[in-house]
């Protein structure tokens, strides 16, 4: 296929996609094998979901909250084509190139729908970081597209593929969107892992769709934090000291002069680099609340400004400073506690924000230990930071689950918090062991919040260890239950619905499958667009109804007229008036959306949805330009 019938192919959106990076500056990273990694995202076909209800959780509207598929990353996101630019979080933890966990298969290089798990990369492949460049590079383009404008991908990293994760998000995403590059420390060992300088920490590469549309929330403020401000002076507001320095005296010349000393009487000055933190007329004020009147007085200095001097003797401005000092309750402007030293200002703990501004550098205060879940305990041992996540785990699921490293739940919790809002997405397409899913029940709980988690694994099916079903959704179960196996769990309100992924999905697939299948790519499909969404499709008992297979957060039926491959049903009156009875058993509002292949009878209050056509749509799928059907593989 040449280049012009390549971009013929191309939606609107991609060609913009397209001319944008080919024009525009900023960093380009070359690797072998990019021009098709750079389209591997746009050749992948959405799958099948198959419903396993034997490993979700949680009654039918918990079960709609929360999602985790079984599966291919990259398939899983193209099938999410009902989430693409909804999410407001992800927060992944990929493989690191170490030669025991990344696997690259050759066939994707021309066909990423090939089945295949390729072979584990070693750590002496000398084309290890090529392959996984090539691995990570179309799961980014991806992550990117599943971002709102005002989202964030938050992802982890340690120092072998560092350099070239950054490069190819500044790529993506553009260096002036990169929010952070978080160091937090893994461990306080300091073990030789190089031979040369220890390894004690990690990374989280932080990157906003949109810096400006992008919010980054306060972190709250600790105990500890806290209690560093006191009263001892007496002040019924606690404060905490700082120095009375302001802005560069380049820039704020006017606040740079003299103020004479309320106690010893001394003439002082700002330091070299800075002016007063206060102008004249708010430091004449504070100054004045020492007892003596101030007056501009013009000082052989050599500045412009006249200083604040007082009037009277200085041995009455003392005696009334004094006084005032072993008063308690000092002035906001003060001079130490024995009234000697420079001024100072008191900062006011309720006068501050409510959190703190999050920094760069996570250190091991908050690593040391797992975290405390609701009256859960946990054995006081000192062990590596990067231990934490695996004691964590180790508590809820017991001993043997084979992960030596796993993410503490207090790294995860506090990307959470900082950026995903409390009634956000967060798609994690590393799952792993099932952090995030943890975090974000653990967070709701704790904060009253409603976020809601989509948790994309494979595991190793090459194996036969799918831990998406024995280790994911295990620690879930658990946690939502408290069946912890150390015996200290409570329970997490919430749940989750567990899906694989099967064949691809095209006209053929769809045609030919039993109702079941059918009812699961309705609901894997349909994008809610009500102005409550955050619940998708809620299904309903199959043994209830012959045609009613699920509803919406606006109480509106969804009705299945379909018999399987051999038994094609029409939407005609007499559906019609079924279908309304069975709205009328369920509580529903009187407006019906109807999956059917052909459509008999016309009536105001039904939506029509033509199998296999909307389907497709809501998979993402464009009718006008290819059929989308392949009958080899159905």
């Amino acid at each position: 296929m040449n280049d012009a019938q390549n971009l013929e192919e191309l939606t609107r959106e991609q060609l913009i996609e397209l001319l944008t990076e080919r024009s525009g500056g900023g960093v380009k990273i070359e690797f072998a094998g990019k021009a098709n990694a750079r389209r591997l995202a746009r050749q992948v076909r959405p799958r099948v979901q198959r419903s396993m209800p034997k490993y979700s959780v949680g009654d039918p509207e918990e079960q709609a909250q929360n999602l985790v598929i079984e599966g291919d990353n990259l398939q899983a996101m193209v099938t999410l084509y009902r989430e693409r630019g909804q999410i407001d979080l992800i927060l992944t933890d990929p493989p690191y190139n170490t030669g025991r966990d990344f696997r690259y298969n050759d066939k994707w290089d021309q066909d990423p729908n090939d089945p295949g798990m390729g072979d584990l990369v070693s750590e002496e492949d000398a084309a290890k970081h090529t392959k996984w460049m090539k691995f990570m590079y179309p799961r980014l383009r991806m992550m990117k597209a599943m971002l709102k404008p005002t989202g964030v991908l938050a992802i982890c990293i340690d120092h072998r593929e560092l350099f070239r994760l950054g490069q190819m998000l500044d790529e993506l995403f553009g260096a002036e969107n990169r929010l952070a590059i978080i160091n937090w420390q893994k461990s306080y060992t300091t073990r030789g892992d190089s031979g040369h300088v220890a390894v004690t920490t990690e990374y989280v590469l932080v990157y906003a769709n949109k810096a400006e549309h992008t919010t980054t929330r306060l972190l709250p403020r600790s105990e500890a934090a806290a209690a560093r401000y006191k009263t001892p002076d007496g002040d019924p507001r606690p404060w905490k000291s700082g120095h009375s320095g302001g802005p560069s005296p380049l820039s704020h010349k006017t606040m740079v002069y003299g103020i004479q000393h309320p106690f010893t009487g001394d003439v002082i000055y700002p330091n070299e680099r800075n002016s007063w933190r206060f102008r004249r007329a708010e430091m004449r004020r504070l100054l004045e609340e020492w007892g003596a009147t101030y007056i501009d007085q013009m000082l052989d200095d050599g500045l412009d400004q006249p200083a604040l001097v007082m009037t009277g003797s200085a041995s009455e401005a003392r005696k009334r400073a004094e006084k005032r000092l072993a008063a308690g309750c000092w002035p906001r402007l003060f001079f130490g506690k024995d009234g000697l030293g420079r001024p100072q200002v008191k900062f006011y703990l309720d006068a501050i924000k409510k959190g703190v501004v999050p920094a760069t550098y996570w250190a091991d205060e908050d690593y040391d230990e797992p975290l405390e879940l609701g009256s859960a305990s946990w054995d006081h041992e000192q062990s590596g930071h990067s231990q934490a996540g695996v004691k964590e785990l180790t508590a809820v699921i017991g001993k043997g689950h084979g992960f030596d490293t796993v993410k503490p739940m207090r790294l995860i919790t506090k990307i959470l918090t900082i950026w995903c809002p409390p009634d956000g997405t967060v798609l994690d397409a590393f799952a792993g062991s099932g952090t995030t899913g943890h975090a974000v029940l653990a967070l709701n709980d704790e904060t009253g919040a409603n976020r809601r988690f989509i948790l994309i694994e494979q595991g190793r099916p090459e194996k036969g260890d799918s831990y998406a079903r024995t280790l994911t959704v295990e620690r879930l179960r658990r946690v939502i239950t408290g069946d912890w196996d150390n015996g200290k769990g409570t329970p997490l309100p919430g749940g989750y619905r567990f899906v694989a992924l099967g064949s691809k999905v095209d006209a053929d697939a769809l045609l030919a499958m039993e109702r079941v299948d059918m009812v699961d790519a309705i609901i894997a499909s349909y994008y809610d667009t009500s102005p409550r969404r955050g619940s998708n499709l809620i299904p309903q008992d199959p043994a209830k109804y012959r045609y009613l297979v699920a509803r919406n957060s606006e109480d509106e039926g969804f009705f299945l007229v379909w018999g399987g491959a051999d038994m094609s049903i029409d939407f005609t009156e007499d559906v019609y008036e079924t279908c309304s009875e069975e709205a009328r058993q369920a509580g529903l509002k009187p407006i019906y959306h109807v999956y059917a292949r052909f459509n008999l009878f016309q009536t105001e209050n039904v939506d029509f949805l033509k199998i296999p056509d909307r389907i497709l749509i809501d998979f993402g799928l464009d009718l006008r330009n290819d059929a989308f059907s392949e009958s080899d593989d159905r």
